[in-house]
């Protein structure tokens, strides 16, 4: 982006309103100072719009579906609504179910345990645990069990697209098969190419599914542009915190398997035999995976969240984020001890999340500082993408510090890197105290002493 596009992009987009703004946290040297939330890749913070959609109905909840009462009249109405809200969001097509579940990792275990049986699912092993292991859940139990190939970390988007190629050539072509992949990485933050993917997996007779649980909250995400098969992503990505999470995508898959949860609300009919058992009929729309009252709240929230990104444009907001990576990237890129991780390397495309490692620091102490002593909240340690990380960092891990990551065992060295991630709600100041904290702290050192407690980095009292 140009100086002048960059300014543009200040000067017209504000930070959108979320909740926690304006509160301060206590410093260890003294004082306090406005919390700088940089951990948005874990959780992002409520939007402002989302927290007043949700008070104003909270006074109206109800239980959904069947209830004869004015509030569950509502509520019923709210919920089905809201489904339909997030499909046009994602641009679904017209046949496309969409399901309500707890979250990413839900949606993506619920896609494994309707797989068709003998399916072959082919993942990077670059890939958030959420969809690098629900694939081998104990669920997937012959004879449904899918035959699971993790493909290497690429080191350039068109070496992803030949390696799944590759993969998909020399697979059983008379199987089903799926392909998993992330829309933008939550260790790197850099996009991937979804709908080359999407073709080669296609065109060898797969289907595909995308886990947009980084890439929702900052990029448009079309399911008929992208030509994806299924998407998944969390609210609590999307400044919807409130437990919930989307599937959605093909109903075929769905249809055929067994509910994911067997009770009320999955069940259209219930009967007893002669024999004393009971036979149960299944619904074969979403409610067939949605068994229990549902979180009203939550599908709420998100269909809360798609509104207010959509109206406040993400052209707009692409732009603006932009702008703060350009602040982040220059700022790193000052301090020659700080090494920021890549897969597909400095110029590739991303969304505002940036992992990177400091020179004569363990990770999870330089975290501990930010915190303790500039009021900054980021993320340390491998932040549940395991293989990934570890292969950006090598082979070699850090020395042992005042305090070890949290992936490691008392004593031992550990490997772990810092992450620093921001979206629609991080005003710049957020981002100018972070890279100023960096700087200090490599050029002058921590100002506080710092021990390990219960597996974290905490300041010593």
């Amino acid at each position: 982006m140009s100086v002048s596009t960059a300014a543009a992009a200040t000067s017209v987009c504000s930070p959108l309103p979320v909740l926690g703004r304006d509160v301060t946290v206590p410093l260890v040297t003294g004082g306090e100072v406005t919390y700088a939330a940089l951990d948005y890749a874990a959780s992002a913070p409520a939007l402002q719009r989302v927290w007043d959609d949700v008070a104003a109905y909270a006074p109206y909840y109800g239980s959904v579906h069947r209830g004869a009462g004015y509030l569950s009249q509502l509520s019923t109405d709210l919920f089905e609504n809201a489904r339909r809200t997030v499909a046009e969001f994602l641009d679904c097509r017209a046949d496309d179910q969409l399901i309500f579940t707890r979250s990413t990792t839900d949606s993506l275990n619920l896609l494994a345990q309707a797989l068709p049986a003998d399916c072959q699912v082919f993942v990077f092993e670059t890939e958030h645990h959420a969809s690098l292991l629900p694939w081998l859940h104990p669920f997937a139990a012959a004879p449904r069990a899918a035959r699971v190939t993790y493909l290497n970390a690429p080191r350039t988007p068109q070496q992803a697209v030949e390696s799944l190629e590759k993969a998909l050539a020399d697979r059983d072509p008379y199987g089903p098969a799926l392909v998993c992949v992330t829309g933008a990485s939550n260790v790197t933050g850099e996009l991937w190419p979804v709908r080359e993917l999407a073709a080669a997996a296609h065109a060898h007779g797969a289907r595909i599914v995308l886990d947009a649980a980084q890439l929702a909250p900052h990029h448009p995400v079309s399911v008929q542009d992208l030509d994806v098969d299924w998407v998944a992503f969390s609210g609590h990505k999307l400044y919807a915190p409130f437990g919930s999470g989307v599937l959605a995508g093909r109903a075929d898959w769905l249809q055929a398997a067994d509910p994911y949860l067997a009770g009320g609300g999955a069940s259209r009919k219930v009967t007893r035999r002669e024999d004393g058992g009971v036979d149960v009929e299944w619904h074969d729309s979403a409610a067939r995976h949605e068994a229990g009252s549902p979180n009203v709240i939550g599908a709420y929230s998100i269909a809360s969240a798609c509104k207010a990104l959509t109206e406040a444009g993400f052209d707009t907001l692409v732009a603006r984020e932009q702008h703060l990576i350009e602040k982040v990237r220059a700022g790193l890129a000052g301090v020659p001890q700080v090494k920021v991780l890549s897969l597909f390397g400095d110029e590739a495309p991303r969304v505002g999340v940036l992992s990177f490692v400091v020179e004569g620091w363990n990770s999870s102490h330089f975290a501990a500082a930010l915190s303790a002593e500039y009021g900054i909240g980021v993320r340390d340690g491998l932040f549940c993408a395991h293989p990934l990380v570890r292969t950006l960092l090598g082979s070699d891990p850090q020395t042992q510090g005042e305090c070890g990551a949290p992936e490691a065992a008392p004593g031992e060295k550990s490997l772990n890197a810092i992450r620093v991630s921001f979206g629609a709600g991080t005003p710049d100041e957020h981002v100018e105290r972070f890279v100023t904290a960096v700087k200090e702290l490599v050029t002058d050192g921590a100002k506080w002493t710092y021990r390990t407690e219960d597996g974290r980095c905490v300041p010593a009292v």
